[in-house]
């Protein structure tokens, strides 16, 4: 006896389905791998983390967002050390969600985390308009960047690529336009209606262009051998795991926040879906796969089409392994600025264009801290770019655990009040000190420490040194405290602080 939730759950897998075949393949080439491998990770990611305990609702497969780090590492390590990598990732979030940290990576600068989409987005934006002119492009992100003026002489200059630049341009727009359409309409996916029509103008055309290699659902599975696992001794494949890591289960555990609010079933346990992600991973490890992670876009297509459990997710899953093995020469007549230009649009909506200026005017320093990770992850890379960010937001917070206001009045009885609020701690003593030793040395001085909600071992010497010099030149130092300002009384400065 099926479930009542049967038929939407089942409509909805469809749509999502329609939603994850080009982006599966999209990612896959975009990160250097054989096509299957992203249909691979979207098999695992819908039918092993999707039977799993976790969010309902939310559906996994290869992201865009982890499309440079993935390439990065197989352009550096190798194919066969990816599944190392991605299965190690794996097995730490399986231990990282086994002893209930998942909800820790919430914790994760929102501003990083923006960042880090961010500069990723840029990444896949350049390097995707040299795919869509079926010209190479760059290995790292700066040079994809800066090799923009000369790839449109190039593409001037060349009937080639002004054809493929046509189609990938075109498959661009469609997704746009298709977004303007009427919502019954749009249930059918944009994406897969640019790639059918880019397909299909290439192929009334005869255009030459170059299109999507096939290599067959289990020829592209490739299973790490004993020499791959020797990859792990090297200290940046262990800081790419990192990175995996990170990335991965933050990106998946925001997603599942995101997924929560828009759905009224049952909320995500935080600790299980980082194991069921971690799950994910080691199957996609153990086969070569790509890296997975929760896809907000999948997700919230899955809501919106009206999914009531984890069944459309289960299914959307077998519906990408029927295809894969029943309909793999489809993919050889898309040609790769189809895909280019999903991938585009992709990297379009990783940019917060809509967030930066509200961002500025509510919340400056997060807003650098944003612009400071993505321009890092371009120029630099991804790993070392995230740290940066991670760093800077360590900064931002000791900054601000640090603040500290101090407040010189005079009392006009010939004692000058100095009230300090906030944290004092040894990073704001210069600022202390300088309002401190500018007053009058012959001046009695009340010093109202209630204000402070902090106050460290450096901090607490320093002022009983300053006290104690200032009581010697003959003048009062009178301390306030919280507790003493309760009872509205004063100590003389032989009080220790």
């Amino acid at each position: 006896m099926l479930p009542p939730s049967f038929g939407r759950d089942l409509s909805a897998s469809v749509v999502v389905f329609l939603v994850a075949l080009p982006l599966c393949v999209g990612v896959a080439v975009a990160s250097g791998v054989p096509a299957e491998t992203g249909l691979i990770t979207g098999i695992v990611g819908g039918i092993v983390v999707g039977m799993l305990p976790g969010s309902s609702m939310q559906v996994s497969g290869p992201a865009a967002g982890l499309t440079v780090l993935v390439a990065e590492a197989v352009r550096e390590f190798g194919l066969g050390a990816l599944g190392v990598i991605v299965l190690a990732a794996g097995l730490i979030q399986l231990l990282l969600g086994f002893l209930g940290l998942g909800r820790w990576f919430r914790a994760v600068s929102v501003s990083v985390v923006e960042g880090m989409l961010a500069g990723v987005g840029l990444v896949i934006i350049a390097g995707q308009l040299y795919a869509m002119a079926d010209q190479s492009s760059p290995s790292s992100g700066l040079g994809k960047i800066t090799g923009l003026p000369g790839l449109v002489s190039d593409v001037a200059g060349s009937p080639h690529a002004l054809s493929a630049l046509g189609v990938g341009a075109g498959t661009v727009l469609v997704m746009l336009l298709w977004q303007r359409m009427p919502q019954r309409v749009r249930l059918v996916p944009g994406a897969l209606i640019a790639v059918v029509l880019s397909a299909s103008v290439t192929w009334l055309f005869d255009l030459p262009l170059k299109k999507v290699e096939v290599r067959g659902l289990l020829e592209s599975v490739d299973l790490p051998g004993g020499g791959d696992f020797g990859a792990l001794a090297q200290v940046g494949v262990l800081g790419t795991v990192v990175a995996f890591t990170l990335i991965a289960s933050a990106e998946s555990l925001f997603s599942a926040a995101a997924v929560d609010r828009l759905h009224n079933g049952p909320r995500t346990d935080f600790n299980k879906e980082l194991m069921a992600q971690g799950a994910g991973n080691t199957v996609c490890g153990l086969l070569g796969a790509l890296p997975m992670t929760a896809v907000i876009v999948r997700s919230a297509t899955n809501v919106n089409a009206g999914a009531r459990t984890k069944v459309s997710r289960v299914l959307h899953g077998v519906w990408l392994l029927l295809f894969a093995v029943l309909f793999p020469a489809v993919l050889g007549i898309i040609p790769l600025a189809a895909f280019a230009g999903v991938l585009v649009h992709a990297g379009w909506k990783l940019l917060p264009t809509d967030r930066i200026v509200p961002m500025w005017r509510e919340h400056r320093m997060e807003a650098v801290i944003m612009v400071v990770t993505a321009l890092a992850i371009v120029t630099v890379n991804m790993f070392e770019g995230v740290l940066i960010g991670l760093g800077l937001s360590i900064l931002k917070l000791a900054w601000e655990t640090s603040h500290v206001r101090v407040r010189t009045t005079d009392t006009g009885s010939g004692t000058i009040r100095v009230a300090l609020s906030g944290n004092a701690t040894f990073l704001r003593l210069p600022v202390i000190l300088d309002s401190l030793e500018a007053l009058p040395a012959d001046r009695p001085v009340e010093l109202d420490l209630s204000g402070l909600r902090h106050r460290d071992l450096a901090s607490t010497t320093a002022l009983n040194t300053w006290a104690e010099r200032h009581n010697d030149v003959g003048s009062r130092v009178r301390i306030t405290e919280k507790a003493e300002a309760e009872e509205e009384t004063k100590e003389p400065v032989g009080a220790s602080l």
